[in-house]
């Protein structure tokens, strides 16, 4: 079987950034005692936010450097856009910087202002014209870089406000589900799950996120893809003619392999017996065997022929075990048909085929976190809240979904 091609880092301007950015990220203050001054041109001044040493250069005749790259190929606005300075990035705008200058990669400030996440950046940037959907020479939108890096928020941002295409593929045919998957940035892809990005598209080699996410053996990823997926992917075989379970098995991860395969035992019984069939558990089972209890220690006991009468001890007993049988199975009714504290799905957004871009942050039980997002049920959910693949709902204060009573323990 031929190797699946291993996927790179976004691009060899970014890897340049992070060999070069010890020197040029983040810099504020002054250099240290007995060290050379790191600002020593319009670069380096927008690489540290220095807006006043920067003005200063542009003054003395510097205002060319806005507009051509350094000698590495890359522009002052980059720079700033990478250390989410959006002061520097509007000085450099309103004096001439081309906001959709490419470096020798094809990359922007905005590709650059998705490494690190910064949001308000970008929003200085698409206010002057940059182009949200700027692919550079790998075929890398913004929504990609965001992606690879993990930046949640970032993607959110261009997405719901700038209406960036989540779906776009690159040159290889990978969109940022598959990068997200194949990074193992988990929230990310709750994220773009929640938007209703494609989960089973193949890439060039056939793969998808799923076969991503087995390859880098990334549970927490695979288990977020299975649960909010169509089971379609779990069968789905790559270029090599192997399914994510093969892959994962082959790359030596035993226990997500194992975990895969369970998940299409599971997809097999839903395809054959659907409905909630596998939400009745093992409850009926347990309800007959207790009957069945019963009427061995009636016909056994109580009513048995070669006992010629009880005594008022045996009938105590006996009033008081029939009595619990009564009063545990009432019980035990409850238990199971009793609502655990379902969360009420957002319907509206089922029904619709519109991807869902609008995320009410405000909330009120929004905290921040995106694992709170529900990819399924398209809601945000409490915290200590989660869906229960079981129920297909979710559920507060969930704890486990009890086969015995075949129903959840939560709220």
């Amino acid at each position: 079987m031929a190797e699946i091609e291993v996927v790179t880092d976004g691009g060899s301007a970014r890897r340049d950034v992070e060999e070069e950015g010890d020197q040029r990220r983040q810099g504020g203050g002054g250099p240290a005692a007995g060290e050379p001054d790191p600002v020593v041109d319009v670069y380096s001044a927008a690489a540290y936010g220095d807006l006043e040493r920067l003005r200063g250069f542009v003054e003395r005749g510097g205002a060319a450097a806005l507009r051509e790259p350094d000698g590495n190929g890359y522009h002052a606005l980059q720079w700033a856009a990478l250390n989410n300075y959006p002061h520097v990035a509007l000085y450099l705008i309103e004096h001439g910087a081309d906001v959709n200058a490419t470096d020798h990669a094809g990359q922007t400030a905005l590709h650059w202002a998705a490494v690190r996440g910064s949001t308000s950046v970008s929003d200085v940037l698409m206010e002057h014209g940059a182009r949200v959907e700027a692919a550079d020479v790998n075929g890398y939108r913004a929504v990609h870089v965001a992606a690879q890096y993990g930046q949640t928020s970032f993607l959110h941002h261009i997405i719901s406000k700038y209406g960036a295409d989540f779906d776009a593929l690159d040159n290889d045919g990978r969109s940022a589900l598959h990068w997200a998957a194949y990074k193992g940035n988990a929230d990310t892809i709750r994220l773009l799950l929640f938007m209703d990005a494609n989960q089973v598209r193949q890439d060039k080699n056939g793969c998808t996120p799923l076969h991503w996410a087995a390859i880098r053996g990334n549970l927490e990823v695979c288990t977020v893809l299975v649960h909010a997926g169509t089971k379609e992917e779990l069968t789905l075989n790559d270029s090599g003619g192997l399914t994510p379970v093969q892959l994962a098995a082959e790359k030596g991860h035993r226990h997500l392999s194992n975990i895969l395969s369970n998940a299409i035992k599971v997809s097999f019984e839903d395809k054959f017996f659907p409905g909630r069939s596998r939400k009745i558990g093992y409850a009926p089972f347990l309800f007959a065997y207790l009957v069945i209890c019963l009427i061995l220690f009636l016909n056994s006991i109580v009513f048995a022929p070669n006992f010629s009468r009880i005594t008022a001890t045996a009938g105590l007993w006996s009033w008081a075990a029939v009595s619990l049988f009564f009063a545990s199975q009432v019980q035990f009714y409850r238990v199971s048909r009793k609502n655990p504290g379902y969360i009420k799905a957002n319907t509206k957004r089922l029904d619709s085929k519109e991807p869902l871009m609008e995320i009410d942050l405000t909330n009120s039980s929004w905290t921040g976190n995106w694992s709170q997002l529900c990819p399924t049920c398209k809601i945000i959910r409490p915290m200590r809240s989660k869906h229960c693949p079981t129920c297909k709902h979710c559920v507060e204060q969930f704890d486990h979904h009890c086969p015995w009573i075949s129903n959840c323990v939560a709220k």
